[in-house]
């Protein structure tokens, strides 16, 4: 899963990409509206974190051109309005969740989480597919009953393959979802992430390679 936060509260907004990350999201930050814009333009994002009050160009605005442009990412805007008419009104710019400051981070990573299920198509809360089962929000996978660890870019990867559902994900599309927008393009990191994950899933083998195309989990 990959997540914009869009936050002018540079600390604010490092921790909470910082925490984002510790959940096996990609995550990119942009501290203003004309940022976030540009940033949705080239990027392919499951959820925005979108911050109302932004500079360079209001998040009412940011949220509106999502809207009414070809992106796909939900919203989860953010504010330090709590008043029901600010979020009435935040709701009516498009925005798919309202989230008011101060608030717990543990709301948020399920919210995110609630929305990126509500994309398309939608995905059940907990992935199963042969004898692996996932659970995201409690980032837990078993095989066959047995928990198997993972470090958090391992997790994201088999995340994604069960997503697919049996379809191939390129290792583009890997790089794109697992990891963020200052990974090398042309790193190994896909292939040797997938090879361990290979190894710690056991056997018999779970991952096919489909050469020249990506990986699936048949």
């Amino acid at each position: 899963m990959r997540v914009l936060v869009v936050e002018d509260e540079r600390v604010l907004a490092e921790a909470i990409a910082r925490g984002l990350r510790r959940e096996a999201m990609a995550v990119d930050v942009a501290f203003d509206g004309l940022e976030a814009v540009e940033r949705v333009g080239i990027n392919d994002y499951d959820v925005v974190v979108l911050d109302r009050d932004l500079p360079g160009l209001h998040g009412d605005d940011v949220c509106s051109r999502l809207v009414e442009g070809e992106a796909s990412a939900r919203v989860l805007m953010l504010t330090a309005a709590g008043e029901v008419r600010h979020r009435v009104a935040g709701l009516a710019l498009g925005a798919d969740d309202y989230l008011p400051k101060p608030f717990a981070f543990a709301e948020l990573v399920a919210r995110v989480r609630a929305l990126a299920r509500r994309s398309s198509p939608p995905v059940p809360p907990v992935l199963e597919r042969r004898d692996v089962r996932c659970d995201p929000n409690r980032r837990e996978v078993t095989r066959a009953g047995s928990p198997v660890e993972l470090s958090r870019k391992e997790f994201g990867v088999l995340e994604e393959l069960l997503r697919a559902d049996g379809n191939v994900v390129s290792a583009e599309q890997l790089l794109e979802k697992v990891w963020d927008e200052h990974t090398d393009p042309f790193t190994t990191v896909v292939r040797v992430t997938v090879m361990t994950l290979r190894r710690k899933l056991g056997n018999p083998p779970l991952i096919e390679t489909v050469h020249g195309v990506g990986y699936r989990l048949p």
